[in-house]
Protein backbone atom coordinates (compact mmCIF):
# COMPACT_ATOMS: atom_id res chain seq x y z
CA UNK A 1 0.00 0.00 0.00
CA UNK A 2 2.74 2.07 0.66
CA UNK A 3 4.24 2.48 -2.78
CA UNK A 4 0.78 3.28 -4.16
CA UNK A 5 0.28 6.26 -1.63
CA UNK A 6 4.12 7.52 -2.72
CA UNK A 7 3.23 7.38 -6.26
CA UNK A 8 0.05 9.11 -5.65
CA UNK A 9 1.67 11.86 -3.83
CA UNK A 10 4.66 12.33 -6.46
CA UNK A 11 1.27 12.20 -9.18
CA UNK A 12 0.04 15.17 -6.71
CA UNK A 13 3.17 17.14 -6.59
CA UNK A 14 3.63 17.06 -9.86
CA UNK A 15 0.47 17.78 -11.32
CA UNK A 16 0.74 20.76 -8.84
CA UNK A 17 3.29 22.21 -10.72
CA UNK A 18 1.70 22.91 -13.70
CA UNK A 19 0.21 25.95 -12.12
CA UNK A 20 -0.30 28.14 -14.79
CA UNK A 21 -1.82 25.25 -17.08
CA UNK A 22 -4.53 24.95 -14.22
CA UNK A 23 -5.00 29.48 -14.50
CA UNK A 24 -5.86 28.72 -18.20
CA UNK A 25 -8.41 25.52 -17.67
CA UNK A 26 -10.19 27.53 -14.71
CA UNK A 27 -10.30 30.33 -17.43
CA UNK A 28 -11.63 27.82 -20.03
CA UNK A 29 -13.94 26.48 -17.59
CA UNK A 30 -15.46 29.30 -16.41
CA UNK A 31 -16.10 31.02 -19.83
CA UNK A 32 -18.00 27.91 -20.88
CA UNK A 33 -19.63 28.07 -17.67
CA UNK A 34 -20.95 31.18 -18.96
CA UNK A 35 -22.18 29.92 -21.71
CA UNK A 36 -23.81 26.91 -20.80
CA UNK A 37 -25.89 29.00 -17.60
CA UNK A 38 -26.96 31.22 -20.17
CA UNK A 39 -28.57 28.01 -22.34
CA UNK A 40 -29.92 26.69 -19.46
CA UNK A 41 -31.25 29.51 -17.99
CA UNK A 42 -33.22 30.03 -21.75
CA UNK A 43 -34.82 26.52 -21.22
CA UNK A 44 -35.30 27.38 -17.60
CA UNK A 45 -38.08 30.12 -18.99
CA UNK A 46 -39.69 28.24 -20.62
CA UNK A 47 -40.78 26.25 -17.59
CA UNK A 48 -39.91 27.53 -14.06
CA UNK A 49 -39.34 24.07 -12.41
CA UNK A 50 -38.53 21.10 -14.48
CA UNK A 51 -38.63 18.11 -12.24
CA UNK A 52 -38.02 19.74 -8.90
CA UNK A 53 -35.30 21.95 -10.28
CA UNK A 54 -35.61 25.63 -10.76
CA UNK A 55 -33.24 28.30 -12.28
CA UNK A 56 -31.03 28.83 -9.32
CA UNK A 57 -30.27 24.70 -9.00
CA UNK A 58 -29.89 25.44 -13.16
CA UNK A 59 -27.53 27.76 -12.99
CA UNK A 60 -25.65 25.39 -10.03
CA UNK A 61 -25.25 22.43 -11.48
CA UNK A 62 -23.79 24.88 -14.97
CA UNK A 63 -20.84 26.29 -12.46
CA UNK A 64 -20.49 22.89 -10.64
CA UNK A 65 -19.91 20.23 -13.34
CA UNK A 66 -17.74 22.73 -14.96
CA UNK A 67 -15.64 22.19 -11.81
CA UNK A 68 -15.83 18.49 -11.74
CA UNK A 69 -14.63 18.74 -15.57
CA UNK A 70 -10.71 18.10 -14.63
CA UNK A 71 -10.66 16.06 -11.03
CA UNK A 72 -13.12 13.97 -12.67
CA UNK A 73 -11.87 13.26 -15.99
CA UNK A 74 -14.64 13.98 -17.77
CA UNK A 75 -13.44 14.36 -21.31
CA UNK A 76 -11.95 11.01 -21.17
CA UNK A 77 -8.99 11.24 -23.07
CA UNK A 78 -7.69 7.87 -20.98
CA UNK A 79 -4.72 7.77 -18.48
CA UNK A 80 -1.00 8.29 -18.88
CA UNK A 81 -0.61 5.01 -19.91
CA UNK A 82 -1.88 5.17 -23.50
CA UNK A 83 0.84 6.84 -24.73
CA UNK A 84 3.26 4.88 -22.79
CA UNK A 85 1.80 1.97 -24.98
CA UNK A 86 2.33 3.82 -27.84
CA UNK A 87 6.23 4.34 -27.40
CA UNK A 88 6.66 0.94 -25.80
CA UNK A 89 7.52 2.43 -22.64
CA UNK A 90 5.21 0.50 -20.91
CA UNK A 91 7.43 -2.55 -21.15
CA UNK A 92 9.23 -0.75 -18.25
CA UNK A 93 5.74 -0.38 -16.35
CA UNK A 94 4.90 -4.12 -16.75
CA UNK A 95 8.23 -5.34 -14.96
CA UNK A 96 7.58 -3.16 -11.63
CA UNK A 97 6.84 -5.16 -8.87
CA UNK A 98 3.36 -3.83 -8.13
CA UNK A 99 -0.01 -4.09 -9.56
CA UNK A 100 -0.29 -3.04 -12.56
CA UNK A 101 -3.86 -1.45 -12.61
CA UNK A 102 -3.57 -0.40 -8.71
CA UNK A 103 -0.43 1.61 -10.11
CA UNK A 104 -2.31 3.36 -12.48
CA UNK A 105 -4.95 4.73 -10.36
CA UNK A 106 -2.72 5.81 -7.58
CA UNK A 107 -0.71 7.94 -10.61
CA UNK A 108 -4.36 8.99 -11.41
CA UNK A 109 -5.82 9.40 -8.59
CA UNK A 110 -3.01 12.26 -7.75
CA UNK A 111 -3.68 13.82 -11.16
CA UNK A 112 -7.36 14.07 -9.78
CA UNK A 113 -6.46 15.70 -6.27
CA UNK A 114 -4.32 18.53 -7.94
CA UNK A 115 -6.67 18.92 -10.63
CA UNK A 116 -9.44 19.40 -7.94
CA UNK A 117 -7.59 21.83 -5.93
CA UNK A 118 -6.36 23.98 -8.25
CA UNK A 119 -9.11 24.24 -10.70
CA UNK A 120 -12.41 23.36 -9.22
CA UNK A 121 -13.90 25.99 -6.52
CA UNK A 122 -12.54 29.07 -8.87
CA UNK A 123 -15.63 28.65 -11.48
CA UNK A 124 -17.70 27.92 -9.08
CA UNK A 125 -16.88 31.35 -6.90
CA UNK A 126 -17.32 33.15 -10.53
CA UNK A 127 -20.32 32.20 -11.05
CA UNK A 128 -21.97 32.96 -7.93
CA UNK A 129 -21.08 36.35 -8.00
CA UNK A 130 -23.22 36.39 -11.55
CA UNK A 131 -25.93 34.05 -11.04
CA UNK A 132 -28.45 32.98 -8.16
CA UNK A 133 -26.53 29.87 -7.02
CA UNK A 134 -28.75 26.97 -4.65
CA UNK A 135 -25.40 25.41 -3.00
CA UNK A 136 -26.98 23.80 0.18
CA UNK A 137 -25.37 24.49 3.87
CA UNK A 138 -25.82 21.58 5.08
CA UNK A 139 -22.39 19.55 6.05
CA UNK A 140 -23.95 16.12 5.34
CA UNK A 141 -24.99 16.76 1.90
CA UNK A 142 -21.61 18.32 1.18
CA UNK A 143 -20.23 14.93 2.84
CA UNK A 144 -22.66 12.48 0.57
CA UNK A 145 -21.93 14.65 -2.55
CA UNK A 146 -17.59 14.23 -1.63
CA UNK A 147 -18.73 10.40 -1.42
CA UNK A 148 -20.44 9.95 -4.79
CA UNK A 149 -17.69 12.15 -6.30
CA UNK A 150 -15.43 9.56 -5.18
CA UNK A 151 -17.24 6.33 -6.45
CA UNK A 152 -18.06 8.54 -9.65
CA UNK A 153 -13.91 9.23 -10.39
CA UNK A 154 -13.72 5.48 -9.39
CA UNK A 155 -16.04 4.54 -12.62
CA UNK A 156 -14.02 7.65 -14.56
CA UNK A 157 -10.73 5.74 -13.88
CA UNK A 158 -12.08 2.11 -14.94
CA UNK A 159 -13.54 3.84 -18.23
CA UNK A 160 -10.35 5.77 -18.77
CA UNK A 161 -8.01 2.49 -18.04
CA UNK A 162 -9.97 0.51 -20.30
CA UNK A 163 -9.87 2.85 -22.73
CA UNK A 164 -6.17 3.15 -22.49
CA UNK A 165 -5.82 -0.61 -22.61
CA UNK A 166 -7.52 -0.53 -26.08
CA UNK A 167 -3.78 0.80 -27.47
CA UNK A 168 -2.42 -2.47 -26.84
CA UNK A 169 -4.20 -4.26 -29.94
CA UNK A 170 -4.28 -1.03 -31.84
CA UNK A 171 -1.05 0.70 -31.08
CA UNK A 172 -3.28 4.22 -30.82
CA UNK A 173 -6.43 4.51 -28.44
CA UNK A 174 -7.28 8.19 -29.11
CA UNK A 175 -10.27 7.09 -31.47
CA UNK A 176 -11.73 4.95 -28.95
CA UNK A 177 -11.24 7.95 -26.46
CA UNK A 178 -12.66 10.65 -29.40
CA UNK A 179 -16.25 7.85 -29.26
CA UNK A 180 -16.13 7.34 -25.72
CA UNK A 181 -16.43 10.90 -25.18
CA UNK A 182 -19.06 11.82 -27.90
CA UNK A 183 -20.92 9.29 -25.68
CA UNK A 184 -20.21 10.16 -22.04
CA UNK A 185 -20.53 14.19 -22.15
CA UNK A 186 -23.64 13.38 -23.31
CA UNK A 187 -24.79 10.92 -21.09
CA UNK A 188 -23.22 12.11 -18.18
CA UNK A 189 -25.41 15.37 -18.24
CA UNK A 190 -22.67 17.39 -19.30
CA UNK A 191 -24.38 18.58 -22.44
CA UNK A 192 -27.53 19.12 -20.77
CA UNK A 193 -28.65 17.77 -17.15
CA UNK A 194 -30.43 14.63 -17.08
CA UNK A 195 -32.95 15.46 -15.17
CA UNK A 196 -34.42 18.15 -18.18
CA UNK A 197 -34.63 15.52 -20.72
CA UNK A 198 -38.00 13.28 -21.88
CA UNK A 199 -38.82 11.26 -19.17
CA UNK A 200 -38.09 7.45 -20.97
CA UNK A 201 -34.25 8.89 -22.45
CA UNK A 202 -33.45 10.40 -18.55
CA UNK A 203 -34.24 6.73 -17.47
CA UNK A 204 -32.32 4.62 -19.96
CA UNK A 205 -29.38 7.00 -19.51
CA UNK A 206 -29.30 7.86 -15.38
CA UNK A 207 -28.48 3.38 -16.18
CA UNK A 208 -25.05 4.30 -17.75
CA UNK A 209 -22.17 4.43 -16.08
CA UNK A 210 -21.22 8.28 -17.00
CA UNK A 211 -24.24 9.29 -14.88
CA UNK A 212 -22.19 8.57 -11.72
CA UNK A 213 -19.79 10.33 -12.82
CA UNK A 214 -22.06 13.85 -13.27
CA UNK A 215 -25.17 13.73 -12.92
CA UNK A 216 -25.82 11.37 -9.34
CA UNK A 217 -23.32 13.36 -7.10
CA UNK A 218 -25.18 16.60 -8.30
CA UNK A 219 -28.19 15.23 -7.70
CA UNK A 220 -27.86 14.24 -4.80
CA UNK A 221 -26.28 17.42 -3.68
CA UNK A 222 -29.15 19.38 -4.35
CA UNK A 223 -31.13 16.40 -2.68
CA UNK A 224 -33.37 15.32 -5.52
CA UNK A 225 -31.82 11.69 -6.48
CA UNK A 226 -34.12 8.88 -6.74
CA UNK A 227 -33.65 6.71 -4.17
CA UNK A 228 -30.92 8.97 -2.14
CA UNK A 229 -27.83 8.92 -0.90
CA UNK A 230 -27.97 4.88 -0.67
CA UNK A 231 -29.24 3.87 -4.17
CA UNK A 232 -26.43 6.43 -5.73
CA UNK A 233 -23.53 4.61 -3.74
CA UNK A 234 -24.67 1.10 -4.99
CA UNK A 235 -25.14 2.33 -8.17
CA UNK A 236 -21.70 3.72 -8.86
CA UNK A 237 -19.99 1.04 -7.08
CA UNK A 238 -21.74 -1.67 -9.04
CA UNK A 239 -20.44 0.10 -12.30
CA UNK A 240 -17.07 0.41 -10.58
CA UNK A 241 -16.46 -2.88 -9.58
CA UNK A 242 -17.60 -4.61 -12.71
CA UNK A 243 -15.11 -2.13 -14.80
CA UNK A 244 -12.36 -2.69 -12.95
CA UNK A 245 -12.86 -6.22 -13.27
CA UNK A 246 -13.22 -5.88 -17.50
CA UNK A 247 -9.75 -3.75 -17.04
CA UNK A 248 -8.11 -6.29 -14.43
CA UNK A 249 -9.54 -9.51 -17.29
CA UNK A 250 -7.91 -6.73 -20.14
CA UNK A 251 -4.81 -6.84 -18.81
CA UNK A 252 -4.25 -10.33 -17.79
CA UNK A 253 -5.23 -10.83 -21.73
CA UNK A 254 -2.65 -8.05 -22.76
CA UNK A 255 0.00 -9.91 -20.73
CA UNK A 256 -0.32 -13.19 -22.29
CA UNK A 257 -0.98 -12.22 -25.81
CA UNK A 258 0.55 -9.08 -27.07
CA UNK A 259 4.10 -7.88 -28.24
CA UNK A 260 4.75 -4.35 -26.40
CA UNK A 261 5.93 -1.71 -29.56
CA UNK A 262 9.48 -1.96 -30.41
CA UNK A 263 9.60 -5.87 -29.63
Amino acid sequence: MRVYLTAARLSLRRHLAYRSSAAAGVATNTVFGFIRTFVLLALWRQKTVINGWDAADACTYSFLTQALIAPMGVFMTGTELGPRIRTGDVAVDLYRPVDFQSWWLALDAGRAVGSGMLRSLPPVLVGALFFPMALPLSPLRWAAFLLCCLVGYLVSFSLRYLISLVAFWTMDERGMAAITFAVGFFCSGMILPLTAMPPRLDSVLQLTPWAAVIQIPASVLFGTQSGGLAYALAFGLAWALLLLGAGRLLTGAARRKVVVQGG
